[in-house]
């Protein structure tokens, strides 16, 4: 059974479904994400990682229930608006500009200045400092992003995202289809991430990738969630990890 949320989680999913079409995707799904957390969404493909996170930023094509992300509902916001309240979302798919440059991809994906309720500044990223926690990007500011390799993209992506200064990274399959160094790096930049105190939900069928990085789990088959705990209670539960994930 999923954990009440507590007042003071950024991100709040209860009873989310959504739809493509007649096909329903998402059974009433309940999550949360807290302050410097890293969770991960995990399951086999097909159980529905990707729709949640499309869920909560609008592009599912119907959705139903409730997502409240900084104490304010988003049901019914766009995409856009999402993303100025400070949600930032790295999709599968990418989705840069590949007849920009890096730098260029970079300046598309600036926002101003962030602040916590507290007043507090929410970590600000220059192009300067992500080339510090990419250094792969560094000497490629010129480069047209179309002549990059997948795994340079899926960082670009990832540094594009973290220009928009977000409270919370919604992050889907950052290990999927790139090569073994550059998973390496990912888990190394998800780490430099959390240690600057950044919150992410993560979508991730790796259980190696989340196991490194990951502090909560809920585990989907079939578009419900079936497990929530601990990154490690799930490591150690072989059953739920043969029942639900494979492995």
């Amino acid at each position: 059974m999923t954990a009440q949320a507590p007042t003071s989680a950024l991100l709040t999913l209860s009873e989310v479904n959504a739809w493509y079409g007649a096909a329903h995707v998402l059974h009433h799904i309940d999550l949360h994400v807290g302050q410097g957390e890293v969770v991960a969404l995990m399951g086999r493909n097909g159980a529905g990682k990707s729709t949640t996170l499309k869920s909560i930023m609008g592009l599912a094509p119907k959705r139903t229930g409730q997502i409240v992300f900084m104490g304010q509902s988003i049901i019914g916001y766009q995409p856009y608006q999402i993303a100025r309240l400070g949600l930032g979302y790295v999709p599968e798919d990418r989705r840069i500009f590949t007849d920009l440059t890096v730098a260029e991809n970079l300046d598309v994906g600036r926002q101003p200045s962030r602040y916590w309720p507290d007043g507090q500044a929410v970590t600000t990223w220059t192009a300067d400092k992500l080339y510090e926690l990419f250094p792969n990007l560094a000497t490629m500011g010129q480069r047209p992003a179309s002549a990059m390799s997948g795994g340079e993209q899926q960082m670009l992506t990832v540094a594009r995202t973290l220009m928009g200064n977000p409270f919370l990274i919604l992050l889907d399959e950052p290990s999927e289809g790139i090569a073994p160094v550059i998973v390496e790096q990912m888990i190394a930049m998800i780490l430099a991430l959390k240690a600057h105190g950044a919150s992410i939900l993560l979508a991730e069928q790796n259980i190696y990738f989340a196991q490194l990085v990951a502090d909560r789990v809920y585990v989907l088959e079939k578009g419900a969630i079936r497990y929530s705990g601990s990154m490690a209670e799930l490591t150690a539960n072989e059953a739920v990890r043969q029942a639900y994930l494979g492995l």
